[in-house]
């Protein structure tokens, strides 16, 4: 079976999170897929038959680490099966402006990366007011208060929909199983 790449780049850790869901699901599905922050690792995606690469918004921008390895990777990610997901308050509500918004700061990568990869999942975030300092608080407070509404700084809120990530992770593994021509293990 392929070995898929699973990398990503997070503030709070809810990147990590979902990366390790996507992860598990191709493990489940046979697959080896090691997962690994971009920031903490020297990655060569050439070593790879697939990469799925996350990254959360913050302040409309991805990850400086994602854009990094995409950019000194480009060549090498055109010639395998690439995922790219991203995590943001905008994806966390049905406002159809604010999810506009996410598939936009999708797009912008796109355009600033070179990047084109061949499935994109969008996932809500999540607000860590509790791991937030005094002014990160206030502001992520203000924008909680456009996006969701979810103001109380006493404690935390998880926007994932844990079922659109792992429909994105065996929709990644069948698209990659197809273009390399390979089928997941029978079960019995």
């Amino acid at each position: 079976m392929p070995t898929i790449l699973v990398c990503y780049g997070t503030s709070e850790g809810q990147t990590e999170t979902i990366a390790e869901r996507i992860g598990d699901r191709l493990t489940e599905r046979g697959h080896r897929a090691p997962v690994r922050n971009v920031a903490e690792n020297d990655l060569d995606p050439t070593g790879y038959d697939a990469v799925v690469i996350g990254s959360s918004i913050h302040m409309g921008s991805h990850q400086s680490s994602i854009e990094g390895f995409v950019r000194e990777n480009r060549e090498a990610l055109a010639g395998r099966p690439t995922g790219f997901f991203q995590v943001s308050l905008s994806s966390a509500t049905d406002d159809p402006d604010r999810r506009a918004e996410a598939a936009g700061y999708v797009e912008d990568f796109e355009d600033s990366t070179a990047f084109h990869p061949d499935r994109v999942g969008l996932f809500g975030g999540a607000l860590r007011y509790s791991k937030y300092g005094f002014l990160k608080r206030l502001l992520m407070k203000q924008i909680a208060k456009r996006a969701t509404g979810d103001t109380d700084t006493s404690r935390d809120y998880e926007y994932t929909d844990w079922d659109e990530v792992e429909a994105f992770a065996e929709d990644f593994a069948a698209f990659v199983e197809g273009r390399l021509g390979e089928a997941p293990p029978r079960t019995e």
